[in-house]
């Protein structure tokens, strides 16, 4: 059973302690973007493209009046505002598309903001809205990555003798997979509010956003201001899946509009517009080939990868397709490897990281090829995976990452015990089970905490990491609360507030834990440090022989509490000689990324008189090095688990061949329910990462990872052949036709 928030007694670490923060948030007492009000607030909507690609020949708007405040266009922009920063990658060629906050010539995608109006209430301004007038000269979109002739970037890579892998293997198979682009469907649509005081010389922007200091960075580049004069709070987050790590183009026209009108402003996106402009994910094709030899061996992987960029570059446009590049190897010690990656421009909304960004694509076009192999030679999937598995670590890949640490093999053979695999046909169905291992990126760059006792003993943790749902609030707790031998209700968190917290790099990839928790404990244990050297002379005796009992400080017979060590602190006389007053630390954590991995099972069934699917069962084996709370991480696993099934069974972004959107509501885009959610059985192998004193790993992305490659290898067993997701009833019921022939 899990423990409660108010358990005492360390350790904590390792611990299936519950969310904290998940009282306040049941009891309807969080509060989001859309419940703050300003004395004064105003409200802002947009006017959006309804073409995928024209010409903008002219601009009418309506003069302000009848509550309408303003009306803001590319031209009252000129000069203030500059598009979206680019964000270097090694070896990356970048074209300069950078997203412009407003067209003044031409829109790229349906749904792009052309205009801003503002208004006293939210209904005055969609309505102004449609008095604007736009007169466009419509163009040709392209919807198909492939047929584009316009690259937004290109990158490619090899190691190793791939060629001569190829020439000498026995055996060169592969074959083509794709899947479609996705949206996150935050429960929490995108939104800010800005305001300007002039007399301080800050704009403060709040906004529902993965973490503070991106939006102020991407901000200040944008407008062109210092970034000590933006204040950036990030108040609860009803889910962003990064999705949310880019600052939207509407927030710079909010925060212009905000600075000119004197006055706070409003923008909160409805449900279209989320599904219209927000950046959408995957959207990936690959063509892999692997070269075998006689006994199964895998010499080389080649491959080239087209992904759908959309209309414009984001500043992490990019990364998702060179993260599924560098991972084209998977779990496989596979010495030569050789990657090619293209990123199309098409008349899409822009693409961008979607959980997982890159891996589950990477993962999924490797785990695909390898199953067609075993297929082609006729060699049992599993008995050729073994064969092929990296086993030695740290290992290096040909292409550059070195895994840190890992046991592929133990979470292979994990599920498959829990899956209890099947295979089989009959007159009403065939059933098939399939396997999909991984190997993903997390941490790197670097994170900040400040860890601070008040004189009442009261611990404050401020950490630039900021979260939307994964549990900050209870692990940081946790780690602090064992560093300095205190109860978890001894524990404050703050996060979100630019101003307040330390810069770091921002909560995305997995990588929170390992960087910011990381940091966390360098600040507490310099903490725990001085707390235990004052206590050490206030007790007459040397630190060394200070003990810690049941959260005092212990020396002989004498004992003195946390709280009055704290106070101390702060009273200079009782201080050692030489000793600053005060109680604080703060920290930054650096380092390699590190890679964590596992292997997701399915077993499928397939009715021949419909094509639909249920999956009769799921395990999911999951590698995140050290866990601090194994009940929020096995929840974090499951969340993936179904956001990577949606994508397996409903989830897909269409377009026509206009570039109009064609699954713009719920109505259209369908997300599962718990109906559709298979019997899971989650397991957890831990092999800590030396990269950190943690010794933790990313596990925010495994579910939507691993349940990509096992649900598909499952149709593919069953069916005797690959086919792409997501698996509607229509597509499997013509497969399986196919096959009869």
């Amino acid at each position: 059973m899990a423990a409660g928030p108010g358990v005492s007694g360390p350790p904590f670490v390792g611990r299936p302690v519950r969310r904290r923060e998940d009282e306040r948030v049941l009891r309807g007492e969080a509060r989001y973007l859309d419940d703050i009000e300003l004395p004064g607030l105003a409200h802002m909507a947009f006017v959006r493209s309804p073409h995928a690609h024209a010409r903008i020949t002219s601009v009418r708007t309506p003069d302000p009046g009848g509550g309408v405040l303003a009306v803001i266009t590319a031209a009252d922009l000129g000069g203030r505002v500059r598009p979206f920063p680019k964000m270097a990658l090694e070896d990356v060629q970048i074209a300069g598309e950078q997203h412009p906050v407003l067209p003044d010539a031409e829109v790229r995608y349906a749904g792009q903001p052309v205009a801003g109006v503002v208004a006293e209430t939210r209904a005055l301004a969609e309505d102004a809205a449609e008095l604007v007038e736009i007169d466009y000269d419509p163009l040709e979109a392209v919807v198909d990555p492939r047929a584009s002739a316009d690259a937004l970037m290109r990158w490619s890579r090899s190691g190793g003798d791939v060629e001569a892998a190829f020439a000498r293997a026995a055996h060169v198979i592969g074959g083509r997979y794709g899947m479609p682009r996705v949206t996150s469907v935050a429960i929490e649509p995108r939104g800010a509010i800005a305001q300007d005081d002039p007399g301080a010389g800050v704009l403060t922007v709040w906004c529902s956003a993965q973490d503070p200091h991106r939006p102020l960075a991407q901000l200040s580049h944008i407008l062109g201001r210092p970034d000590d004069t933006i204040r950036v709070l990030v108040p609860d987050v009803g889910g962003a899946f990064g999705t949310k790590g880019n600052v939207a183009p509407e927030v710079a026209v909010l925060a212009v509009a905000a600075a000119d009108l004197g006055r706070p402003l409003k923008w909160a996106e409805d449900r279209l517009e989320n599904f219209l402009t927000s950046q959408q994910g995957r959207g990936m094709e690959a063509d892999v080939e692997l070269a075998l030899d006689d006994d199964g061996r895998i010499l080389a992987v080649r491959a080239r990868i087209v992904a759908d960029l959309g209309a414009y570059l984001l500043p992490a446009t990019h990364i998702p397709p060179h993260t599924a590049g560098m991972l084209i190897g998977g779990c496989y010690d596979i010495p030569a490897a050789a990657v090619e990656v293209v990123g199309a421009r098409t008349h899409k909304v822009p693409a961008g990281p979607y959980r997982g960004a890159g891996r589950p694509e990477g993962n999924y076009f490797v785990e695909c090829a390898v199953e067609d192999a075993a297929r082609a030679l006729g060699v049992d999937a599993v008995a050729l995976r073994r064969r092929n598995l990296v086993r030695r670590f740290p290992h290096p890949t040909p292409l550059g990452w070195t895994y840190d640490s890992g046991d592929y093999e133990r979470c292979l053979d994990l599920a498959l015990e829990h899956v209890r695999p099947e295979r089989r046909a009959d007159d009403r169905a065939v059933i098939g089970t399939g396997v999909g291992l991984y190997v993903e990126r997390s941490g790197g760059v670097f994170e900040s905490a400040d860890v601070a006792v008040e004189p009442s003993g009261r611990v404050v943790v401020r950490s630039s990491t900021s979260p939307h749902g994964q549990g900050h609030e209870t692990t940081f707790a946790q780690i602090a609360a064992d560093r300095l031998g205190l109860a978890l209700d001894d524990i404050v968190l703050r996060f979100g507030d630019s101003a307040v917290v330390p810069r770091g790099t921002g909560t995305f990839g997995s990588r929170s834990l390992v960087m910011g928790g990381s940091a966390l404990v360098r600040a507490a244990d310099e903490v725990a440090a001085k707390a235990r050297a004052i206590a050490a002379h206030l007790l007459g005796g040397a630190p060394g022989d200070v003990e810690r009992e049941d959260g005092d400080f212990v020396l002989r017979d004498g004992r003195i509490a946390f709280r009055d060590v704290a106070s101390a602190a702060y009273q200079p006389p009782r201080l050692p000689a030489g000793m600053e007053p005060g109680l604080r630390a703060s920290a930054t954590f650096s380092s390699d990324i590190v890679f964590s991995s596992g292997a997701h099972a399915a077993v499928v069934e397939i009715e021949r008189a419909t094509g639909r699917l249920r999956i009769l069962r799921m395990a999911a084996v999951d590698d995140a090095g050290t866990l601090v709370n194994p009940l929020l991480a096995h929840g974090q696993v499951i969340g993936g688990i179904v956001q990577g099934l949606g994508q397996c069974l409903t989830e897909e972004v269409v377009h026509d061949e206009a570039g109009q959107l064609r699954s713009a509501s719920l109505l259209d885009y369908s997300l599962l329910t718990a109906a559709e959610v298979p019997p899971l059985s989650i397991v957890d192998v831990q092999t800590p990462s030396p990269l950190n004193p943690l010794g933790a790993k990313g596990v925010g992305e495994g579910g939507a990872t691993g349940a990509l490659p096992a649900v598909t290898n499952a149709v593919a067993d069953a069916l005797g052949r690959h086919v792409d997701p997501p698996f509607t009833a229509g597509r499997l019921w013509r497969a399986l036709q196919e096959a009869a022939r």
